[in-house]
């Protein structure tokens, strides 16, 4: 990675916010002639360390993943805290929530887009990594996720 940037990310994924994650995945599983992924909970705040615009937060979601060519389309349902999901949902309604890069040093990428006017908004731990999604709505029209594998 560039002092410039994001160059050397990859486009990896698409995160959309579903009211109903089950009926969701049976219409996109029908579409594209897929199985139905497993639903997954994400973890709590005890194990994914979840911060929501700087402070700790129950936030969990429902997710489940399709993988379509090199892009993983995320579902996500809203079910616990404070979080973007839901702020997403009650804003907006369903839909895309943002795009997700993956990157090899969120926190110095974070600072350098920090320097740009786009701050943190939400960020956690999962099983094999870390997300950080940017509020850089205002500025690209969508939140951008960073994420980070171990």
């Amino acid at each position: 990675m560039s002092e410039e940037g994001l160059q050397d990310a990859v486009l990896c994924q698409i995160g959309l916010i579903v009211e109903n994650i089950e009926e969701t995945a049976g219409k996109w599983a029908e579409l594209f002639g897929l199985n139905t992924p497993e639903i997954t909970l994400t973890g709590g705040l005890e194990l994914a360390h979840t911060s929501y615009r700087g402070r700790p937060s129950e936030a969990q979601a429902k997710l489940a993943f399709f993988q379509i060519g090199p892009i993983s389309v995320e579902l996500i349902e809203p079910v616990g805290g404070p979080s973007t999901w839901r702020e997403f949902l009650e804003q907006k309604g369903p839909g895309l929530h943002h795009i997700g890069l993956k990157v090899k040093n969120t926190e110095r990428i974070a600072s350098l887009l920090s320097n740009k006017g786009i701050g943190i908004l939400q960020r956690g731990d999962f099983i094999g990594g870390r997300y950080t999604y940017l509020d850089s709505g205002p500025v690209l029209g969508t939140i951008l996720e960073l994420l980070e594998f171990s």
